[in-house]
């Protein structure tokens, strides 16, 4: 059986041995940009590479880009071949952090074309919570590179989205905190506010009490009540800078509506832009 969305601590477990599947650790902290590689190095699930936001899972920030532009392919291809994933591999991400940065590898992975990436649903705090192995043991990294295969296009730029809300041609989904979407608080990016036209949907509500995602039923309605009849591949998701609308689209894709797309660049991308319109309903 093949995991394209997520994966239980107790299916990883009996992988483990597996060589065929492949761990990656994704913890990072936005106030502390080495603190997810200190924890891994401390401990992790055995077996598991390190994957740094800014580092592997984002390219350079340039003046027009925004926080975590995407990494370049080749650069990514590399990566990737360095953890031993060949187009045969079951790969499963994990972060602290409810998936959040774990979807943004399953979606770039998706992107090169792989498609058996799960992210662990409950991440490291599930598979502590049960008590299952760890090591400190770090895994040999390779000197190889993920095949060229085809890669989705499943991603709009800056204008392209601009163009698209102009026609409604999609529905934007912004995965920021809701206090963030109103233009209330902002504390990362330059301006507060949201784009003009975009619902909100947080990424926390893909997330019952327990850190673990709701059953693909209740996310279906969830997210076909915010369609209100739109299709799936109608659908662009956003965020701050690209990583948490991840999961949303992840969410979606476990609930079985398949085909959204994401804007990479999203907020902190957006406001680079004087020229493009905002919406500060709320900002004090």
């Amino acid at each position: 059986m093949r995991y394209q969305t997520i994966v239980s601590s107790d299916v990883l477990l009996n992988h483990l041995p597996d060589p065929a599947w492949v761990i990656v650790d994704c913890r990072f902290s936005l106030a502390d940009s080495g603190a997810g590689r200190r924890a891994w190095r401390s401990s992790h699930i055995s077996g598991a590479h390190y994957a740094h936001l800014d580092e592997e899972l984002s390219g350079p920030v340039t003046a027009y880009s925004g926080r975590h532009p995407l990494p370049d392919p080749d650069d990514l291809r590399r990566v990737v071949g360095g953890w031993g994933v060949t187009p045969k591999s079951q790969v499963v991400a994990y972060d602290d952090a409810g998936g959040a940065v774990a979807a943004r590898l399953w979606w770039l992975l998706r992107w090169l074309g792989h498609r058996d990436v799960a992210v662990l649903d409950g991440g490291w705090q599930q598979w502590r919570r049960l008590m299952y192995p760890v090591t400190q043991s770090q895994p040999v990294e390779l000197r190889s590179r993920y095949p060229v295969r085809n890669e989705s296009q499943a991603w709009l730029g800056s204008d392209e989205v601009l163009r698209a809300l102009e026609g409604d041609a999609i529905l934007l989904i912004d995965a920021r905190a809701a206090e963030r979407f109103r233009g209330e608080i902002e504390p990362i990016d330059p301006l507060a506010g949201h784009i003009p036209g975009a619902v909100n949907r947080p990424q926390q509500l893909n997330l019952d009490k327990s850190g673990r995602f709701k059953p693909a039923r209740q996310l279906r309605d969830e997210f076909e009540a915010l369609l209100a009849g739109r299709s799936p591949d109608e659908v662009v998701h956003m965020c701050g800078s690209g990583v948490t609308a991840c999961h949303n689209l992840l969410a979606m894709e476990h609930a079985g509506l398949v085909g959204s797309r994401l804007y990479p660049g999203s907020w902190s991308e957006w406001v680079r832009n004087p020229n493009r319109p905002v919406d500060r309903k709320g900002n004090v």
